[in-house]
């Protein structure tokens, strides 16, 4: 009791400090453009994500043109079988298991790491209503090796689930660590989740066997009406530890419009091995292009990134927008093509699909 009641006073004071010096951020920090006293922005986007009057008249548009259609298979996507005995004793290989949306269980160096992870039926707040699950996971909960490391790229229902982080801290054998962006960690710690570690961009922990970066992309925050832009949003450049026997990394960008941070990432560290990347949820650009990228940028991505191969993500699972969500890989097809990009390149896996490298 008198922890919790010490805990509160602290609180309290960091609020007050906060309004006498003008700011509701308790993470600003000046010297950081991305920083604002009410919260953060993005690098590359001074006019803002599309919002409010504009939100209203994409969900007018949506009902009166009847969209998203249904897929024209129905909704039955072809599922993988995944090689259960492997995924779970597999300490040796480095491989990508897309189980659906942006959730993937990615085995680097030794290290079983969860992207985003969304079991639930619902990417919603509440289990009635919201965009519903309109394929399985490609594997459960119970069928996950354990996770070491969980990464979070930002708040939103279909990246940060509620229930799915809950089964997670619950594991056997102990909770994974959880790597979230500013601002996250209070919330997972009403939760009961306390392995937990916040980072700006930029900012780096190494853990056995890899060093993980959080770094920037173009998006934003919210799970009410009043907390937009309170907490960070990101992507993470994963790599093997200095010495490992089979240097390997890969790039996890959550959600994103396109931007010239891409090409910053690069700059900093390089090619990357394995690139995971959303191409779905794009529609209408006139409304999504500043924060969700299509594949006609996604490839864009792919090569700023000097991705060794790309694998899509974000994709197939819920309707979120007004492209059917079978619709993303076929248009990826037609953007490689056009631009030249090897099929190898840039993969689209069935869900619950492992590729090994």
């Amino acid at each position: 009791m008198r922890n919790t009641g010490r805990a509160s006073l602290t609180a309290a004071l960091a609020a007050l400090l906060c309004c006498a010096c003008g700011t509701s951020n308790p993470y600003y920090d000046a010297t950081k453009p991305h920083h604002t006293t009410s919260g953060f922005r993005n690098n590359y986007l001074p006019q803002g994500i599309a919002g409010g009057m504009q939100f209203l008249e994409w969900q007018w548009e949506r009902w009166r043109d009847g969209v998203p259609k249904p897929p024209a298979n129905g909704y039955q996507f072809a599922m993988a079988q995944p090689d259960l005995p492997w995924l779970t004793t597999n300490r040796s290989q480095n491989s990508a298991t897309w189980i659906g949306h942006a959730t993937v269980l990615m085995q680097v160096n030794g290290v079983n790491v969860l992207t985003d992870p969304i079991f639930s039926e619902r990417a919603s707040p509440v289990s009635f209503a919201g965009p519903q699950r309109k394929v399985a996971p490609g594997l459960s909960l119970a069928q996950l090796p354990h996770v070491d490391v969980v990464l979070i790229s930002h708040n939103h229902y279909d990246h940060l689930d509620r229930d799915s982080v809950v089964a997670l801290n619950a594991q056997a054998g102990g909770p994974p660590l959880f790597l979230v962006p500013l601002g996250i960690k209070p919330w997972m710690a009403e939760l009961g989740i306390t392995n937990v570690r916040e980072l700006d961009w930029w900012n780096s922990v190494a853990v056995p066997g890899l060093d993980v970066h959080f770094v920037p992309v173009q998006h934003w925050s919210a799970r009410g009406i009043h907390d937009r832009f309170d907490s960070l949003w990101g992507g993470w450049m994963v790599r093997t530890s200095a010495g490992a026997a089979q240097p390997f990394s890969f790039f996890f960008a959550g959600d994103t419009g396109y931007s010239r941070d891409f090409k910053d990432i690069a700059a900093k560290f390089g090619s990357v091995d394995v690139a995971l990347l959303p191409i779905g949820a794009y529609a209408p650009r006139w409304f999504m292009k500043s924060q969700h990228i299509d594949p006609a940028d996604a490839i864009k991505v792919h090569r700023d990134l000097k991705a060794q191969q790309s694998i899509a993500i974000h994709w197939g699972t819920f309707e979120l927008a007004d492209d059917a969500i079978d619709e993303p890989p076929a248009m990826l097809a037609r953007e490689m093509q056009q631009a030249g990009v090897p099929p190898q390149d840039f993969s689209v896996l069935k869900h619950g699909e492992t590729r090994r490298f």
